[in-house]
C-alpha cells in the first residue's frame, strides 16, 4: 500500500475528506522528521512504532566488487522500531 492508497482507505473508514487526511499525514511526517533530525527525543506511538535518531560509529568496510577496504565515516541515521502490538499482528496475521 502506498501513501495515496493509505489516504483513500483512511478517508473511507473515517468519513473524513481525503484532503484532510492528506494534510494530517503530511503534518505527521513533518513532526516525525523534526524530532528525528533533532536527535534529542523520540516519537513513540505506544505499542505501535517508535521513531528516533541513532548514531553509527565510523568503521572499516569492504568494497564487495574489488575487495578493497574503505573507511565508512560516522553518521546519524533514522531508526524505526516496531512495538509489541504491531509485532503481534504480524505474527498472527490479523
Amino acid at each position: 500500500m502506498n501513501k495515496t492508497e493509505l489516504v483513500e482507505t483512511i478517508a473511507q473508514r473515517t468519513d473524513i475528506a481525503k484532503k484532510d487526511v492528506q494534510s494530517v499525514l503530511d503534518t505527521f511526517e513533518d513532526i516525525a522528521g523534526e524530532i528525528v533530525a533533532k536527535g534529542k527525543d523520540s516519537l513513540t506511538i505506544p505499542g505501535f512504532l517508535k521513531f528516533e535518531q541513532t548514531h553509527r560509529a565510523a568503521r572499516t568496510g569492504r568494497n564487495p566488487q574489488t575487495g578493497e577496504t574503505i573507511q565508512v565515516p560516522a553518521a546519524n541515521a533514522a531508526k524505526v522500531t516496531a512495538g509489541a502490538k504491531l509485532k503481534n499482528r504480524a505474527k498472527t496475521g490479523s
